[in-house]
Formats: structure tokens, sequence, C-alpha cells
């Protein structure tokens, strides 16, 4: 496993005058956020002051932004952690960072492309898996429920009686 950075949330816009911003989570909601004491924002450190829920998401105090037209700068700003610092896993559970660019294959050992995105529509999670490209296009994309996936060594089986 690397310590590539995880994405917690985005910044989607300021809220109000003083500088906090409102937060897209990506994560258990905006208590989680309070463990990590700063976070990566495009080459810079965020250092959190306060946060608490809020419309969308959750609302952000930084200690490096102190007005509007700052927190504004920050729209689409991706707020990361490196790998490392994200809470140990119990048996059976699973970072979906850590599944993005796994390669998959279908029971047979047929290579069937790679993990590009997990989802999860309201029905538990739906892994996104792209083929390899062919004569020069990208190659399309098709979407499994996770519930019939298995993750061994790496490598992402798909096991369900669907037809690809």
């Amino acid at each position: 496993m690397t310590d590539k950075p995880v994405t917690l949330a985005v910044v989607i816009g300021a809220h109000g005058v003083a500088g906090d911003v409102r937060l897209k989570l990506f994560g258990e909601g905006s208590e989680a956020l309070k463990s990590y004491g700063s976070f990566d924002a495009a080459g810079r450190t965020l250092t959190l002051k306060s946060v608490r829920p809020g419309p969308n998401g959750a609302v952000a105090r930084f200690a490096e932004i102190g007005d509007r037209s700052l927190a504004e700068a920050l729209r689409g700003t991706e707020l990361t952690v490196p790998r490392s610092a994200l809470p140990p896993l119990g048996e059976g559970e699973y970072y979906h960072a850590d599944l993005i660019g796994l390669p998959c294959s279908s029971t047979e050992g047929e290579g069937l492309g790679h993990i590009v995105a997990v989802e999860n529509f309201g029905a538990g999670d739906i892994i996104e898996v792209e083929r390899p490209a062919a004569d020069g296009k990208k190659g399309k994309r098709f979407m499994v429920p996770m519930h019939a996936v298995t993750i061994t060594d790496e490598q992402a089986v798909i096991d369900a009686a669907f037809a690809v």
C-alpha cells in the first residue's frame, strides 16, 4: 500500500463573511474530520479550527482563512490526508481509495479492466470497471455491485451472474 493522498472533502463555497467554507464530504461526516488536525489543500496546509454539520455536508473554519474572499478562492479545492492517517480497518472493511486502480478479472481469469470508481447510491457499494482501451478509443465502463466482489492479493475478482 502506498501513502497516496485520500480526499475526505472538497470546498464547495464560502459560508458567511468570516472565512468559513462549505464542504462536500466523502467520509463518515463532519465529526470524523475533527480527528485530523490539518489537511493538504492543493499543495498548502490548512489547519482545522472547527467543523459542524451544514448545508450539503459541513461548514468548516481553517486558521489560514480569515475572510470570505479567501474562502471563495478555495472553491473546488480537495482536502486530503495521507492514506496512513486513516484509522485502521476491521475484518472485511476497506477504503474506497484502496480499490481504485486494482485490476479486475472474471472467475475464469479473463482480464476485464481496472476499477475506476466506487459509488454508493444508497443500496450498497458499486464498483465501476473500465475495460482496456481498444482501437485508440478509451475503454467502455460497466458497474458491478460490491457484494459480488472479492478482493484478493490486489486482484479484484468479479463473481456475479451477469454477462460482461
